[in-house]
């Protein structure tokens, strides 16, 4: 408990009982956490100053500590009274500016050797545990001290690149930036994925129609929208679109055509 030994030395020649020096360890906790001890008493006295000593007179009442804090930061300002009950300490602290309270029950034997008062390495045990105790009886509740305003961080660097023209609905490149896109077997743009859908005849390698009697041969492309001779005139198919044909195109298709061997009986009125 750093700090502590310091104030006990000072506060020696006042410490007669095992109680004052759990007084003296409760009266630290409560520095370390962002208080400062303003004076004894229920009420302020003449040119107080917030102080990490005791006040005189901390330990003049043999039946209650009266003892009164402020934050660092002046936010709080909390009574301490201490009550003896028996062998156990009651601590009981209010924050007078929002009237919260909070207490916690020591057993001085836990805490105080009483055969080692004057021995400041010898007259504590169990620290740990006295820390926990405050720290969760009486600072947890009540809230700590604000802390004192910290330096704004650093602005963060911003990529101008990045934030140009930025659009949180626009669906980001899976290119990264700043890499070399990669080599596209395909002679077209890669951006063209998907282009052979508009030409359902097959001019970019691929269609959507299949003619069973030429699968896997190339043919030639055609372009609906310059007009099929005989069927569609020029302009009748807007370029790029979706197309269709509703019947064979090319003279050259292969023989036998199914088209051209019409069913028995097909002019049987009953058929």
């Amino acid at each position: 408990m750093a700090g502590l030994e310091p104030l006990y030395a000072w506060a020696l020649a006042a410490i007669s009982r095992p109680q004052d020096a759990l007084i003296c360890g409760v009266h630290w906790e409560l520095v370390r956490h962002g208080y400062r001890c303003l004076g004894a008493g229920d009420q302020p006295g003449p040119d107080e100053r917030k102080s990490e000593l005791l006040p005189a007179g901390w330990e003049a009442n043999k039946e209650v500590y009266t003892l009164r804090y402020k934050s660092t930061d002046d936010a709080r300002e909390l009574l301490l009274k201490a009550i003896m009950v028996e062998d156990s300490m009651i601590l009981n602290v209010m924050d007078r500016s929002s009237q919260k309270v909070a207490d916690v029950t020591l057993a001085v034997a836990d805490y105080i050797n009483p055969e080692h008062l004057d021995d400041f390495h010898k007259v504590y045990k169990n620290t740990e545990e006295l820390r926990t105790r405050i720290a969760s009886g009486i600072i947890t509740p009540l809230g700590p001290p604000a802390e004192k305003a910290k330096k704004e961080p650093e602005a963060e660097k911003k990529d101008p690149d990045l934030h140009r023209d930025y659009d949180p609905l626009r669906v980001p490149p899976r290119q990264p930036a700043g890499t070399r896109a990669p080599s596209w077997p395909s002679p077209l743009s890669p951006f063209a994925v998907g282009g052979e859908d508009l030409d359902p005849l097959g001019g970019r390698s691929g269609g959507m129609i299949v003619d069973p009697l030429r699968s896997g041969f190339p043919q030639p492309g055609t372009d609906p929208s310059s007009g099929i001779p005989g069927r569609l005139p020029p302009g009748a198919v807007p370029p790029g679109a979706r197309f269709d044909p509703f019947g064979p195109l090319g003279a050259g298709r292969s023989r036998p055509d199914p088209d051209h061997l019409p069913p028995p009986g097909y002019d049987d009125m009953f058929m």
